[in-house]
């Protein structure tokens, strides 16, 4: 079972501080800490995960291994435009091909961690 863990942390060297330290404790245990990706703001996240391409995750995710013209047909949406949303989410590791050319969601959980806290 893989999980991906979407988070938003403006700061960059924290977010490579804190994969260091995710790999590390990793490689140490030898158990699946699950996948990590990381935005810099919420619009940065919202360009890539668009409301569209949400659903068709969430329909991706049902579906299970499902060819491009099925998923467009099954979003209610033009087969050219659902195309050029999973080409950004393949791009990304959202989605992947199996040895077939169907897509699927190669994570059976993703989690989002929003933070909005007060300056220090």
């Amino acid at each position: 079972m893989r999980t991906l863990t979407i988070r938003i942390q403006p700061d960059v060297m924290a977010t490579l501080e804190q994969a260091g330290q995710q790999f590390i404790q990793a490689w140490h245990s030898g158990e699946y800490a699950g996948e990590f990706m990381s935005f810099e703001s919420p619009a940065s996240l919202f360009r890539l995960l668009t409301p569209a391409r949400w659903g068709a995750l969430e329909a991706l995710q049902r579906a299970g291994h499902c060819g491009l013209r099925e998923l467009a047909r099954r979003l209610d949406r033009d087969a050219s435009a659902v195309h050029r949303d999973m080409t950004a989410l393949i791009e990304r590791g959202l989605v992947e091909k199996d040895e077939n050319g169907r897509l699927f969601v190669p994570f059976s959980r993703i989690h989002a961690e929003f933070d909005l806290a007060k300056a220090a």
